[in-house]
C-alpha cells in the first residue's frame, strides 16, 4: 500500500506541514520542526555572509 502525505488535522502548529512530515514519517512533529527551523536559520546566516562577502556588479555606461 502507497501512502500519501496529507497536513495533520491533529497535530498542527501553523497549517499542519510539519505534523504531517512527521505523521508520514512516524517521528514526532517537534523533530521536524527543530530540523525546519534550523535549515532556516543556517541559510539565513549563510545568505547574511554571503551578503557581507560577495561584491557588486560594477556598473556599466
Amino acid at each position: 500500500m502507497r501512502r500519501k502525505l496529507y497536513r495533520s488535522n491533529k497535530n498542527k502548529s501553523i497549517y499542519g506541514v510539519c505534523g504531517g512530515i512527521g505523521e508520514f514519517f512516524d517521528i514526532n512533529a517537534t523533530v521536524v520542526r527543530v530540523v525546519f527551523f534550523a535549515f532556516f536559520v543556517i541559510c539565513f546566516w549563510i545568505y547574511v555572509v554571503l551578503l557581507q562577502i560577495m561584491p557588486s556588479r560594477p556598473k556599466t555606461l
